[in-house]
Formats: structure tokens, sequence, C-alpha cells
């Protein structure tokens, strides 16, 4: 139920805050081991390339693991579900700074993709539910803005700490701050046990929505689209724009400002208007994308063009991730999970075929041109579901209109993705 306080007010439960810290731990974790895997490679006695399997493994782990340990705490307590995620997520970065084998770090990291799974489908399903369906959207924007503030803050001030401490030193600070995260948690969210009907079953049997794995779709391409341009996108900007090295940092920064500002816009106006929003922000970054192309020789159009695909591209996610959610109905958890898992796949797919573009005739502008057609791809689903609310809207007017004998309420493109708000044929935000 929506927290009465802040359903008043208009103000976000305390609780999502204190879930988009968790987000932001967590986020930080994924991406800073890249910023520092020429420091622990030689402290494991492996070479810098075979050091990077450990991003595979914390990839694999959040694809594989986040909707199996959402099933496997199904029937626990939410709240117990969040502490015990944060503390083996603190528990495995304990392990890893004690060992000396690359195996061990390796399993850690999967163990703790695990632990970061869990705590996203719970995290999800708490936020929307504590905010209410008129402010969904806002709660899942706000927790992805934990994970982007990760990429603009965490992520270089992670690697910072790793130069200085030592990565060791940065897993034991990582262990530390879960902890402190487990305890706030434990402290500040509600006493809530699981709902007693909660099944199996039923979380598998509310995949059977073709409307929810359109929105699973949307959530991989978008995702494969910006994060294909993203992964390469250094050799963009040092071989074709002409920037040097050490500036390239500020233009991921500007990433970093649009995918929160893309994040902030999605969530403000995702519930409202879910297809006016997503639609034009689909198609819109795949034309920044192609506008790369030709445009990325020269540094200032480059940088302005790579802040609007960020801006763009991350407007979609908190949209489609809700509405997953509120698909699911009474069985949100394992499609909470499966968001998680939809996005990895798609940075998993986009970073691939990228690297392959990059590595053809097409060079460093094979990337952009990659994650242009994932975008543009991105329309197909979105359509779709725009087309599935039109036709729900006029079945509920036409039934309506029937039983009342009442004018029928004007619907057009701009309001007909209110119907995808909720499941509810009366709702309207």
């Amino acid at each position: 139920m929506p927290h009465p306080a802040a359903a008043a007010s208009g103000k976000l439960p305390f609780v999502v805050w204190v879930l988009a810290g968790g987000t932001f731990l967590m986020g930080t974790t994924e991406f800073v081991i890249a910023g520092i895997l020429p420091d622990i490679a030689p402290d494991l006695g492996a070479s810098v390339s075979h050091t990077g399997l450990l991003v595979t493994a914390f990839a694999v782990g959040m694809i594989v693991g986040g909707p199996v340990m959402a099933l496997a705490t199904l029937r626990l307590p939410q709240r117990l579900t969040l502490v015990l995620a944060l503390t083996v997520f603190a528990a495995g970065h304990v392990v890893a700074a004690l060992t000396s084998s690359f195996t061990v770090v390796m399993a850690a990291r999967f163990v703790t993709a695990l632990a970061t799974g869990a705590f996203w489908a719970v995290g999800f399903v708490i936020a929307t539910a504590a905010a209410g369906p008129a402010d969904a959207t806002r709660a899942v924007s706000v927790l992805m803005g934990g994970l982007t503030l990760a990429n603009v803050i965490g992520v270089p001030a992670g690697s910072l700490a790793g130069h200085i401490t030592g990565w060791r030193g940065l897993f034991w600070t990582l262990a530390a701050l879960a902890a402190l995260a487990a305890a706030t948690i434990g402290r500040f969210l509600p006493r809530t046990e699981q709902r007693a009907g909660v099944s199996v079953r039923g979380e598998i049997r509310a995949l059977r929505q073709g409307r929810l794995w359109l929105a699973l779709t949307a959530a991989v391409l978008i995702m494969g689209g910006v994060l294909a341009a993203y992964t390469y996108i250094t050799p963009l900007l040092t071989e074709r724009a002409g920037i040097p090295a050490g500036a390239v940092p500020l233009v991921l920064l500007a990433f970093g400002a649009g995918a929160l500002g893309g994040t902030v816009v999605g969530g403000r106006f995702g519930d409202r208007r879910p297809m006016g929003t997503t639609i034009p922000a689909a198609a819109a970054t795949a034309l920044v994308l192609i506008a790369l192309i030709p445009l990325s020789t020269t540094p200032a159009a480059a940088v302005v063009l790579i802040f609007l695909m960020a801006l763009t591209g991350f407007t979609i996610n908190p949209v489609v991730t809700a509405l997953a959610v509120r698909f699911a109905g009474d069985a949100p958890t394992l499609t909470s999970a499966l968001t998680t898992s939809a996005y990895n796949t798609g940075i998993a797919a986009g970073s691939a075929l990228a690297g392959q573009a990059l590595a053809s005739s097409l060079g460093v502008t094979g990337p952009a041109l990659v994650g242009a057609v994932f975008s543009g791809l991105t329309l197909l689903p979105l359509i779709a579901l725009a087309v599935t609310a039109k036709s729900d809207v006029t079945r509920t007017v036409a039934r309506s209109a029937g039983e009342a004998q009442m004018p029928a309420p004007r619907q057009d493109a701009a309001t007909t993705g209110t119907a995808l708000a909720s499941a509810h044929p009366r709702h309207r935000p």
C-alpha cells in the first residue's frame, strides 16, 4: 500500500530513497572493476584480458541469478530478503579481499551478482508498492537513478580509491558500506510479511502476458543500443573526434549527466504518458546515434550527441520497468528480476555486436551504427504496446457506453498510454 503521508504531500516515501542507496552501492560494484583491472590482474597472477572475466561473471550472475533468486526468496519477508542480500553481498567482498585465487574471486563476484539480483527484484516491488500507482514510475526512476549515479560518481570515486588503497582496500570498503546499508534497511523498512497467496506458480503464470514480454523486449533493445555505442566510445572520441585521452572522463561525465536527466524525465512523465514518452525517446535515440556517425569528427558535436544519446535512451528505462512490474499484477517479483536480466542481456548483446562492428571495415563508427539499429528496433515493441493499449481503451469505452448510455470520453494518441499504467480498466493517473 502507498504510504499515506507521502501520498498526501506528493513526496516519495523515505524507503524509496533508502533502496536507491542500495542500488547506488551495487551499481558501483558492478562497474568499478573495469577501472581497476590493471591493479587486480598482477595481484591474482592473471592477464588484464583474463581478469576481465570478473565483469562477465557478474553479468552472468545478474542475467541468470536474478530470476532464480527472486523465486528462491519468494516466501521470505521482503525486509529479510533485502537484509540477507546485502549481507551476502558484503560477505562476497570480504572473501574476495582475503584470497589470492582468481577462481575464488570470480566465484565471489558471481555470488554477489546473485545477491544483487535478489535486491533489485524485491526492491522494485517494494518501491512501486510504497509509492502507489500514481508515482510508481517515479519511484522506479529514483532506484534507477541510484544506478546512474553509481556510474557518474561511484565508479570514478571507487576507481580512485582502488588506485590509492589497492583493490583489496576498495573491496573492504564496499563490504563495510553493504553492512551499513543492511542495518539501515533493517531499521527503516516496515516490518511486513509476504502475501499469503504468493507462489512460484502464480509468479510464472504472470509471465503469460504478451504485454509483459513486449516491455521486456523494449528494455533489452534500448539498453543494447545505448551500451553498444557507449562501450566503445573511447576510440571514437580519441581516434575520430580528436579528443585527448585525458579528457575522455569528462565526456563520460556528460554521458552520466544525460543518463541521470533521462531517468528523471522518464520518471516524471512516464506514469501519465508512458507511450507518449517512450516512443519519441526511442526514435530520438536512433536519430542521435545515426547523427553521431558523420558528426563525430567535431569534438563539440560528439560531446553534445553523446549527452543526448544518454538523455533520450535512459528516459525509456524507468517507464518500461514500471510497466513490466504492473503487468505482472499480484505476482511482480519474478518480473522485476527479469527486467534486470533484460537490461544485462541488452548490455551483453549490444556490446558483443558492437565489438564485431568495431573490428570490421566500419571501424570506430560501427558501434554507433549497431546502437542505432538496436534503438530503432525498440520502436517495434513500444508501438505494439501502444496498439494494445488503444484496443483496451476502445473496448472499455464501448462497454461503459453500452452500460451507462453516456458519451464516451475522447481518447487520442497522447492519452492512449494511460491504459498501460494499470491492469484495472477504470484506472486514470
